[in-house]
């Protein structure tokens, strides 16, 4: 039997969330531009290209999130625009969405001293292209240094695009790379995202996988 839903924090409730049978418990879905944060027991889950995700857990205090990026920065604008959009807007860009996401955390009642972090993805989608991945990889790990963070584990690169489930009650991160999927088709969609991102008012969501 499904038990009470968990408490969703203020302004997450636009996350697509479900019950999921086999792990049996809710299970959070983030696109591009979202991230979490939540107290309860669910999983937070993603699918990642060259895009990254960054999972923060307290688990002295038990919450955590993850979020989802594509590039590290808007070199169109000052990244102060959208500050006043909803969630969703404002966390595109890496750097808005490691803010979004500690702030929240922090907010929340969590303390950077015992923060947990693992961060994955970055993958190269095509061997001919430039690689967004590695540029993405060494913006959150040069921004997590010059914060003064640690991490505490990672999985980001090579040439696989990975499913991603955060358990972020435990700081549990379970990776699977998806061998299967078709790397110029992934190249494809991504490549369409970023040129939303330059191109987009932001007036709706672009969902990549």
């Amino acid at each position: 039997m499904k038990p009470e839903q968990n408490r969703i924090l203020p302004g997450f409730d636009h996350v697509n969330r479900f019950w999921n049978r086999q792990l049996d418990m809710e299970m959070v879905k983030i696109l591009p531009g979202e991230y979490y944060v939540t107290f309860s027991d669910e999983v937070i889950s993603t699918v990642l290209g060259s895009c990254i995700s960054v999972c923060i857990c307290d688990k002295k205090l038990g919450i955590g999130g993850m979020n989802h990026f594509m590039l590290p920065e808007n070199k169109n604008g000052s990244g102060d625009e959208w500050q006043d959009k909803q969630i969703g807007r404002a966390t595109r860009y890496g750097v808005d969405a490691m803010e979004h996401l500690v702030n929240d955390i922090l907010k929340n009642g969590g303390r950077k001293n015992h923060f947990e972090i693992k961060i994955c993805g970055g993958g190269r989608m095509m061997e001919k292209m430039s690689d967004v991945g590695k540029g993405n990889i060494e913006f959150i790990q040069n921004y997590l240094r010059n914060e003064g963070y640690k991490i505490t584990s990672e999985d980001v690169g090579n040439v696989y695009p990975r499913k991603v489930r955060y358990f972020p009650k435990t700081g549990q991160l379970q990776v699977k790379k998806l061998q299967s999927l078709h790397n110029d088709t992934i190249y494809k969609r991504e490549n369409d995202y970023q040129n939303n991102l330059k191109t987009s008012d932001l007036a709706g969501e672009v969902e990549l996988f």
